[in-house]
Protein backbone atom coordinates (compact mmCIF):
# COMPACT_ATOMS: atom_id res chain seq x y z
CA UNK A 1 0.00 0.00 0.00
CA UNK A 2 2.99 2.36 0.63
CA UNK A 3 5.86 2.66 -1.08
CA UNK A 4 9.35 2.26 1.17
CA UNK A 5 11.87 4.48 -0.48
CA UNK A 6 14.50 2.30 0.74
CA UNK A 7 13.43 -0.62 -1.02
CA UNK A 8 12.59 -0.82 -4.81
CA UNK A 9 8.90 -1.52 -4.87
CA UNK A 10 6.39 -0.65 -7.91
CA UNK A 11 5.68 3.32 -8.37
CA UNK A 12 2.35 3.01 -6.49
CA UNK A 13 1.79 1.89 -3.16
CA UNK A 14 -0.02 -1.98 -3.50
CA UNK A 15 -3.25 -2.47 -1.06
CA UNK A 16 -1.33 -5.83 -0.20
CA UNK A 17 -4.21 -7.15 1.32
CA UNK A 18 -6.33 -9.93 1.35
CA UNK A 19 -10.04 -10.49 1.85
CA UNK A 20 -9.20 -13.28 3.77
CA UNK A 21 -7.26 -10.98 6.33
CA UNK A 22 -10.15 -8.76 7.29
CA UNK A 23 -12.78 -9.00 9.85
CA UNK A 24 -15.69 -7.74 8.23
CA UNK A 25 -19.62 -7.46 8.59
CA UNK A 26 -22.46 -6.26 6.31
CA UNK A 27 -24.78 -5.39 8.43
CA UNK A 28 -26.78 -2.98 5.95
CA UNK A 29 -26.20 -2.06 2.72
CA UNK A 30 -24.29 1.29 3.80
CA UNK A 31 -22.68 -0.68 7.07
CA UNK A 32 -20.16 -3.19 5.34
CA UNK A 33 -17.01 -2.79 7.80
CA UNK A 34 -13.42 -3.72 7.01
CA UNK A 35 -10.82 -3.61 9.56
CA UNK A 36 -6.88 -4.94 8.91
CA UNK A 37 -3.98 -4.85 10.12
CA UNK A 38 -0.48 -6.68 9.71
CA UNK A 39 0.03 -6.95 13.40
CA UNK A 40 2.82 -3.82 13.29
CA UNK A 41 2.73 -1.61 16.08
CA UNK A 42 -1.28 -0.73 17.83
CA UNK A 43 -4.43 -0.11 15.60
CA UNK A 44 -7.26 0.92 17.44
CA UNK A 45 -10.46 0.36 15.34
CA UNK A 46 -13.97 0.99 16.39
CA UNK A 47 -16.94 0.38 14.54
CA UNK A 48 -19.95 2.74 15.19
CA UNK A 49 -23.53 2.89 14.87
CA UNK A 50 -24.72 3.18 10.88
CA UNK A 51 -22.02 4.73 8.92
CA UNK A 52 -19.22 6.10 11.40
CA UNK A 53 -15.81 4.72 12.46
CA UNK A 54 -13.24 5.74 14.29
CA UNK A 55 -9.33 4.79 14.41
CA UNK A 56 -6.20 5.65 16.36
CA UNK A 57 -2.86 3.62 15.49
CA UNK A 58 0.92 4.32 16.78
CA UNK A 59 3.64 3.09 15.51
CA UNK A 60 2.25 0.73 13.19
CA UNK A 61 3.57 -1.51 10.01
CA UNK A 62 0.04 -1.63 7.55
CA UNK A 63 -3.61 -1.24 8.18
CA UNK A 64 -6.71 -0.24 6.43
CA UNK A 65 -9.92 0.12 8.04
CA UNK A 66 -13.21 1.31 6.00
CA UNK A 67 -16.70 1.19 5.96
CA UNK A 68 -19.14 1.69 3.35
CA UNK A 69 -20.60 -1.13 0.77
CA UNK A 70 -20.75 -4.82 0.44
CA UNK A 71 -20.94 -4.16 -3.39
CA UNK A 72 -19.25 -1.58 -5.47
CA UNK A 73 -21.14 0.48 -7.85
CA UNK A 74 -19.40 2.32 -10.78
CA UNK A 75 -22.47 4.93 -10.06
CA UNK A 76 -22.45 5.56 -6.88
CA UNK A 77 -21.95 9.02 -5.13
CA UNK A 78 -20.03 8.73 -1.72
CA UNK A 79 -20.78 10.92 1.24
CA UNK A 80 -18.53 11.14 4.27
CA UNK A 81 -17.55 13.73 6.91
CA UNK A 82 -13.68 12.70 8.09
CA UNK A 83 -14.45 14.56 11.51
CA UNK A 84 -10.77 13.71 12.94
CA UNK A 85 -8.36 13.30 9.92
CA UNK A 86 -4.80 13.84 11.56
CA UNK A 87 -2.22 10.88 10.34
CA UNK A 88 1.58 11.50 11.37
CA UNK A 89 3.53 9.96 8.70
CA UNK A 90 2.26 8.06 5.88
CA UNK A 91 -2.02 7.73 5.77
CA UNK A 92 -4.36 7.37 3.38
CA UNK A 93 -8.32 9.51 3.26
CA UNK A 94 -9.65 7.20 0.35
CA UNK A 95 -12.11 5.50 -1.61
CA UNK A 96 -11.12 1.97 -2.34
CA UNK A 97 -12.16 -1.28 -3.59
CA UNK A 98 -11.56 -4.06 -5.74
CA UNK A 99 -13.73 -5.49 -8.89
CA UNK A 100 -13.29 -8.74 -10.42
CA UNK A 101 -13.32 -10.08 -13.96
CA UNK A 102 -10.61 -7.83 -14.48
CA UNK A 103 -9.12 -7.80 -11.34
CA UNK A 104 -8.81 -4.22 -10.43
CA UNK A 105 -8.12 -2.44 -7.39
CA UNK A 106 -9.11 1.16 -7.49
CA UNK A 107 -8.41 4.44 -5.16
CA UNK A 108 -9.95 7.77 -4.94
CA UNK A 109 -7.59 9.60 -2.78
CA UNK A 110 -8.74 12.88 -1.44
CA UNK A 111 -6.31 13.56 1.12
CA UNK A 112 -2.76 11.94 2.60
CA UNK A 113 0.04 12.39 5.25
CA UNK A 114 3.84 12.38 4.71
CA UNK A 115 3.41 10.36 1.07
CA UNK A 116 1.16 11.19 -1.96
CA UNK A 117 0.84 8.37 -4.37
CA UNK A 118 2.01 8.03 -7.97
CA UNK A 119 2.20 6.03 -10.59
CA UNK A 120 1.90 6.11 -14.81
CA UNK A 121 0.79 9.11 -15.28
CA UNK A 122 -2.53 9.09 -17.51
CA UNK A 123 -4.33 13.14 -16.97
CA UNK A 124 -6.04 14.18 -14.64
CA UNK A 125 -10.18 14.50 -13.85
CA UNK A 126 -11.96 17.49 -12.45
CA UNK A 127 -14.77 16.41 -9.81
CA UNK A 128 -16.40 17.54 -6.82
CA UNK A 129 -14.48 20.35 -6.50
CA UNK A 130 -11.36 19.60 -7.17
CA UNK A 131 -8.87 17.88 -9.92
CA UNK A 132 -7.11 14.83 -9.49
CA UNK A 133 -4.40 13.03 -11.25
CA UNK A 134 -4.53 9.68 -12.83
CA UNK A 135 -2.17 7.04 -12.41
CA UNK A 136 -1.86 3.14 -13.17
CA UNK A 137 0.60 0.18 -11.75
CA UNK A 138 1.06 -3.33 -11.84
CA UNK A 139 1.39 -5.15 -9.12
CA UNK A 140 2.95 -8.72 -9.92
CA UNK A 141 2.68 -11.60 -7.78
CA UNK A 142 0.63 -10.01 -4.59
CA UNK A 143 -1.85 -10.26 -2.60
CA UNK A 144 -4.73 -9.87 -3.52
CA UNK A 145 -9.20 -10.26 -2.75
CA UNK A 146 -8.49 -13.16 -4.89
CA UNK A 147 -5.09 -14.67 -3.05
CA UNK A 148 -1.75 -14.31 -4.74
CA UNK A 149 -2.11 -12.50 -8.19
CA UNK A 150 -1.08 -10.29 -10.83
CA UNK A 151 -3.38 -7.06 -11.25
CA UNK A 152 -3.58 -3.51 -12.00
CA UNK A 153 -4.13 -0.63 -9.78
CA UNK A 154 -6.03 2.17 -10.69
CA UNK A 155 -5.64 5.92 -8.68
CA UNK A 156 -7.28 9.02 -8.53
CA UNK A 157 -5.31 11.26 -6.67
CA UNK A 158 -6.33 14.85 -5.34
CA UNK A 159 -3.75 17.61 -6.50
CA UNK A 160 -4.21 19.35 -3.07
CA UNK A 161 -5.46 17.61 0.06
CA UNK A 162 -9.07 17.71 0.56
CA UNK A 163 -10.15 19.96 3.97
CA UNK A 164 -11.80 17.99 6.21
CA UNK A 165 -14.29 18.53 8.98
CA UNK A 166 -17.69 19.05 6.77
CA UNK A 167 -20.10 17.08 4.68
CA UNK A 168 -18.48 15.82 0.86
CA UNK A 169 -18.79 13.51 -1.58
CA UNK A 170 -17.11 11.66 -4.26
CA UNK A 171 -18.92 11.16 -7.76
CA UNK A 172 -17.07 8.08 -8.38
CA UNK A 173 -19.05 7.81 -11.99
CA UNK A 174 -16.69 11.11 -12.97
CA UNK A 175 -13.23 9.15 -11.93
CA UNK A 176 -14.87 5.84 -13.42
CA UNK A 177 -16.00 7.60 -16.96
CA UNK A 178 -12.29 9.41 -16.96
CA UNK A 179 -10.51 6.16 -16.44
CA UNK A 180 -12.32 4.61 -19.51
CA UNK A 181 -11.40 7.44 -21.52
CA UNK A 182 -7.99 6.39 -20.94
CA UNK A 183 -8.11 2.90 -21.64
CA UNK A 184 -8.82 1.95 -17.96
CA UNK A 185 -12.10 -0.16 -17.89
CA UNK A 186 -13.14 -1.73 -14.33
CA UNK A 187 -13.94 -5.33 -14.09
CA UNK A 188 -17.35 -6.43 -14.46
CA UNK A 189 -18.16 -7.58 -11.58
CA UNK A 190 -18.14 -5.58 -7.86
CA UNK A 191 -16.36 -6.66 -4.62
CA UNK A 192 -16.69 -4.48 -1.60
CA UNK A 193 -16.35 -0.31 -1.94
CA UNK A 194 -15.36 1.30 1.44
CA UNK A 195 -14.35 4.83 2.86
CA UNK A 196 -10.76 3.95 4.21
CA UNK A 197 -8.25 4.97 6.74
CA UNK A 198 -5.34 3.20 5.63
CA UNK A 199 -1.55 4.15 7.37
CA UNK A 200 1.75 2.62 6.91
CA UNK A 201 4.77 2.73 9.48
CA UNK A 202 2.95 5.80 11.14
CA UNK A 203 0.69 6.89 13.84
CA UNK A 204 -2.45 8.81 13.85
CA UNK A 205 -6.22 8.99 14.09
CA UNK A 206 -9.23 9.76 12.19
CA UNK A 207 -13.01 9.66 12.70
CA UNK A 208 -15.40 9.14 9.60
CA UNK A 209 -19.26 9.18 8.43
CA UNK A 210 -19.80 7.78 5.73
CA UNK A 211 -23.68 7.17 3.93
Amino acid sequence: MFKLKKKVMTAVLAASMSIGLFAATANAATDYWQNWTDGGGTVNAVNGSGGNYSVTWSNTGNFVVGKGWNTGSASRVINYNAGVWAPNGNGYLTLYGWTRNSLIEYYVVDSWGTYRPTGTYKGTVSSDGGTYDIYTAQRVNAPSIDGTATFTQYWSVRQSKRATGSNVAITFANHVNAWKSKGMNLGSSWSYQVLATEGYQSSGSSNVTVW
